[in-house]
């Protein structure tokens, strides 16, 4: 469910679940923690950009899933939330296509965003009873502004590719047609370079904030776990099922 190819020493992860957006359930967590460890200790690997295959980059969590938490999880969630916020190399993410949750919040984790100029990113949240996740509510605000990050987060409306370039969320927006072909330029324009100076500048960069994400991620799952199969997050899950507009009057 994502395919890895290293192409010179750049590797190039595909999240593969086109046939629902691909959208994350728990194998996908697992498996792109466990993809991202390997990369990052894999030495012809200097650089990351991670896509989706398809039409979508990824719908966020899989609400077709269904099933209670699992217990013999190596990463979880969470786990592959701290991967993300320790992984040395530089990520960039070549949004190709709709993100929704976390397929938009992993933005704040990424080093570079690209995005085609027809891709949009939404954070659902309040729209399904839950609340924030992936660190954005620590990220989001230093990425985009207080104001600008607080209407994203609780609004659960769309931003559009040149919306996301605007607010911070996205270095560059880039024509549909060759899409991945721009974002591997600049890829390649940073393989080019020693890895160590790479790791140390991003480590450099990271170390003010390493703390404060993971601080968040650890408080974002207990207030995701606090929230879901309350009213508000059953009457959401309903009407998406039943495909009908959830009714949040006594939430």
């Amino acid at each position: 469910m994502i395919r890895s190819e290293l192409k010179g020493a750049v590797r190039v992860l595909t999240l593969e679940r086109p046939e629902v957006l691909n959208a994350f359930n728990t194998e996908q967590f697992e498996l792109l923690a466990a993809t991202l460890l390997h990369a990052g200790d894999d030495a012809a690997t200097k650089v990351v950009v991670l896509t989706g295959a398809g039409r979508a980059f990824s719908a966020g969590a899989d609400l077709a899933e269904n099933r209670p938490p699992r217990e013999d999880l190596k990463y979880g969630f969470q786990g592959c939330i701290d991967v993300l916020i320790d992984f040395q190399k530089p990520l960039l993410l070549a949004i190709n296509g709709v993100g929704v949750g976390i397929g938009a919040t992993i933005c704040g984790l990424a080093d570079m965003v690209f995005m085609a100029e027809s891709a949009r990113l939404r954070c659902p949240f309040s729209a399904l009873g839950l609340t924030a996740e992936a660190c954005s509510t620590y990220t989001f605000p230093r990425l985009m502004g207080p104001q600008a990050a607080a209407d994203f987060l609780l609004g659960a409306g769309w931003l559009s590719a040149s919306e996301c370039k605007a607010s911070g969320l996205a270095l560059a927006v880039f024509p549909d047609e060759g899409f991945l072909d721009r974002v591997m330029q600049e890829a390649e324009r940073l393989a080019n370079l020693p890895l160590a100076s790479l790791l140390q500048t991003k480590a450099l960069m990271r170390a003010p904030h390493i703390n404060a994400m993971k601080a968040a991620n650890i408080a974002e799952n207990k207030a995701l776990l606090s929230l879901r199969g309350g009213p508000a997050n059953v009457e959401a899950v309903t009407a998406f099922r039943e495909k009908r507009e959830p009714n949040f009057s006594d939430s």
